[in-house]
């Protein structure tokens, strides 16, 4: 059974930085593209940053620069490096595999809240 486990969000004021994790289990993780998404209220969820299973990423226009994701394969783990935040980066964040082919069960989240 596929459960996924995002850890890391609080509150932080505007420039600063956070550390978000997501540890798979019940999959072979090394072989999936894995994707972080955030969902703001009354948004839609949106894609944030995806990393190949070989490490090359990709992020959404407004976070690059700032955002950074890596994965550590022997430990089963998705990482987002958060610097510089505004308070538009202000919602639940997700992990899960690239949405374009499937979708594994939704974890329950991390809040990530971003204000003076």
């Amino acid at each position: 059974q596929v459960q996924l486990v995002e850890s890391g969000g609080g509150l932080v004021q505007p420039g600063g930085s956070l550390r978000l994790s997501c540890t798979a289990s019940g999959i072979r993780f090394s072989g999936y593209r894995m994707g972080w998404y955030r969902q703001a209220p009354g948004k839609q969820r949106e894609l944030v940053a995806i990393i190949s299973n070989g490490g090359n990423a990709n992020y959404a226009d407004s976070v690059k620069g700032r955002f950074t994701i890596s994965r550590d394969n022997a430990k089963n783990t998705v990482y987002l490096q958060m610097n510089s935040l505004k308070p538009e980066d202000t919602a639940v964040y997700y992990c899960n595999r690239d949405l374009t082919i499937a979708t594994f069960p939704w974890g329950q989240g991390t809040q990530v809240t971003v204000s003076s």
